[in-house]
């Protein structure tokens, strides 16, 4: 296997034939993991939502993921950008993953000048959000009892890193999310949220979605593979109409259009597997 020393910068998720938009990722892989203040300074500097640092690890890779601000436990977007940069220097094939608290798998397959990757999340949990979170996170963006889809209760779920979702029930005030950056850190570190992820369900397999990111000190990101795992293990445990798959729009909010495909198991708190397109902004 091959290591490189450089940080590969890819769009992860890209939308549209001609690969627009996407969410941007750092991308790290060297013989041995450097240490973890490098890791946070190099997340930093490369001002991403996320980074990825890769090492090879028995039978596939050590991984760590750092935002601008901190360690996170598992990141959606920079798996598949990770899954792009192997399939390129390896050639297409599974990488099993070692994360601090799961193993997990991306398959990479290279494409022109870009790839697809696909990733099969950890276990997903989830469980009804109590009434003073609700409260909390609606007045945190402006919103009401009112502007709830009452299909989709509010929830705390999980499917690598925890997430509140809070599904909206238009499209325009998901288009008019807005909340105040301090605000929004606090309540998500002291709940222990990577995101908050709000979403309006076009259909019952097409959904929109804005991502709070404040935790990581980002304010939203563009497409959020892990909160996609969380969304879609909820929507399975609410028995949804999902019919085994759903679309994610993300970022268009943004002017950075991002398309996220999962695909949803009949096995309760199963792995999801979410995949697209990513490409390749540098190396």
């Amino acid at each position: 296997m091959q290591t490189i020393t450089k940080v590969h910068k890819v769009a992860a998720f890209t939308a549209g034939e001609q690969g627009e938009g996407g969410n941007p990722a750092g991308v790290m892989i060297r013989a041995a993991l450097p240490e973890e203040p490098a890791m946070q300074r190099i997340a930093a500097e490369m001002g991403y939502s996320e980074t990825v640092f890769a090492a090879p690890h028995e039978d596939g890779w050590r991984v760590r993921y750092f935002s601008p601000e901190g360690e996170v436990p598992f990141c959606g977007h920079a798996t598949i950008a990770l899954g792009a940069v192997l399939a390129r220097q390896n050639g297409d094939g599974i990488f099993p993953l070692t994360t601090n608290h799961a193993r997990v798998t991306v398959e990479g397959r290279a494409l022109g000048a870009g790839a697809h990757a696909a990733l099969q999340s950890p276990a997903t949990a989830s469980a009804p959000a109590t009434p003073t979170l609700v409260r909390e996170a609606l007045a945190l963006f402006g919103y009401a009892l009112a502007d709830l889809d009452d299909r989709i209760p509010p929830a705390v779920a999980n499917g690598g890193a925890q997430h509140l979702v809070l599904a909206l029930n238009s499209r325009d005030q998901l288009r008019a999310m807005r909340y105040e950056l301090a605000a929004g850190r606090e309540l998500m570190r002291r709940h222990g949220f990577a995101t908050i992820s709000l979403v309006y369900a076009e259909t019952p397999q097409r959904f929109h979605a804005r991502n709070a990111f404040a935790s990581g000190g980002v304010y939203e990101d563009p497409a959020t593979g892990a909160a996609a795992a969380a969304l879609a293990g909820y929507l399975r445990d609410l028995d949804w109409p999902h019919g085994g798959a759903i679309d994610i729009l993300q970022g268009e909010d943004m002017g950075l259009p991002c398309h996220l495909q999962v695909a949803i198991s009949d096995e309760p708190g199963g792995s999801i597997r979410v995949a697209g397109h990513a490409r390749m902004i540098e190396g």
